[in-house]
């Protein structure tokens, strides 16, 4: 693979290994982290000489990525030798993409959105179709927001699928709802609105990288459900983001289950959790209960409204998940379990029921200190952990430091 080729697929650049920061981007990562905002302080941390320091930090200036207190100071902003962090110094483009909706954004490098643009498709569209939308779509966000930000740099670019993902080749490989995806390679559509490296994740890992951008991100072990259409697990471990080894982590919607033998499901297999929990599981049962709804939003519309059909199947479906979420627990011991997609709004009525069956399951330790939480951004997280993926690449310190040598060749 050339090296065009891997940027282009999303690879992150192995880490220089050393016993202490040294280099620009590793210096910017402990400004980013709130570790160090003076000199003196990067100092301190990390040996280096004065000289060193000094002609680090001036790279990071010349590129924009640091800001000085000088700079600032006109402004209210930071004393004179402070060092900041220029959250304008470029831009991000996030693109969740479900199985009937496609989010998208143009994000600051904090992760704050600038632009934002929401649409239904049809289930089952193809990306010969919805991709060149998408593509026309990020344009139109850029072109409303780069003026006013003196034309930022697009750095890269957060896009999340159902499913098992190939993180190298930037496309799915495994997808019960986005099977006319697979095999196909995204980045070359979105080259007319950016041409920005793309990095692919699961919409489940995804949501996971959106509560490390608050809420549940002070914590170091999490499990993130995304309960929706599907069910899906984010896994967060001592900080980190994990997606196992074929990027097939937190597949939990379709590990079998004793009460759904038989059952078929939407994969094509049989006895799948999702058979009894999955979003488009409780409409079947709710229309058979005469209710007219087509998405598990209209299913949770109908339980704020008091209905009590909707608040049992919920209910159910948390208690289905519960029973199988028990088992990651007892082998992960998260500090938090936080519950997001299109369940995440009816939060009280699903978490009673997956409260009722980890409790009941799951280890005592195991369950001691644990939290339920609702996720962070709501209906937004999707599109915000696109773009935390894409910050996590680009803002690495080897990717910062790639860049920089690249300028100054």
């Amino acid at each position: 693979m050339t090296e065009t080729s891997t940027r282009r697929a999303g690879v992150r650049p192995e880490p220089r290994e050393s016993a202490a920061p040294a280099t620009a981007g590793e210096l910017l990562e402990l400004v980013r982290a709130g570790r160090a905002s003076t000199r003196s302080q990067l100092r301190a941390l990390t040996g280096l000489s004065r000289t060193a320091i000094t002609t680090r930090v001036s790279s990071l200036t010349s590129s924009g990525l640091l800001l000085l207190g000088e700079e600032l100071a006109s402004t209210g902003g930071r004393p004179p030798g402070a060092l900041v962090f220029n959250h304008e110094a470029g831009v991000v483009l996030a693109i969740a993409i479900g199985r009937s909706r496609s989010q998208l954004a143009v994000c600051d490098l904090d992760g704050g959105e600038l632009a934002a643009d929401s649409r239904d498709h049809e289930v089952g569209v193809g990306p010969d179709e919805l991709m060149p939308q998408i593509a026309d779509r990020l344009s139109v966000l850029l072109g409303s927001v780069l003026p006013g930000l003196g034309d930022p740099p697009v750095l890269g670019i957060g896009l999340s699928l159902p499913g098992t993902l190939d993180l190298v080749r930037g496309l799915s490989i495994g997808s019960p709802v986005m099977s006319g995806w697979d095999g196909v390679e995204l980045a070359s559509y979105l080259e007319g609105a950016a041409k920005a490296p793309l990095f692919v994740g699961n919409d489940a890992d995804v949501l996971a990288r959106s509560e490390q951008l608050g809420g549940a991100g002070t914590l170091d072990d999490v499990l993130v459900v995304k309960a929706s259409t599907g069910l899906g697990l984010g896994i967060i471990a001592e900080g980190r983001v994990l997606s196992g080894h074929l990027g097939a982590a937190g597949e939990i919607g379709h590990t079998k289950v004793e009460a759904a033998a038989g059952l078929a499901c939407r994969c094509g297999a049989t006895g799948c959790l999702e058979t009894l929990a999955g979003g488009w599981a409780l409409v079947a049962k709710a229309r058979e209960a005469g209710h007219e709804v087509s998405h598990v939003r209209d299913l949770v519309a109908l339980a704020l409204q008091g209905d009590p059909t909707a608040r049992g199947l919920l209910r159910d479906s948390g208690r289905e998940l519960g029973e199988v979420l028990a088992v990651a627990i007892n082998l992960l011991n998260p500090a938090a379990v936080v519950i997001g997609g299109d369940m995440a709004a009816a939060f009280d009525f699903h978490v009673a029921g997956v409260r009722e069956s980890v409790y009941a399951r799951a280890a005592p330790l195991a369950t001691r200190d644990l939290q339920f939480l609702p996720a962070t951004h709501g209906d937004r997280a999707g599109v915000v952990g696109c773009a935390a993926l894409a910050l996590d690449h680009v803002l690495a310190p080897v990717a910062v430091d790639a860049r920089l040598a690249a300028a100054q060749s």
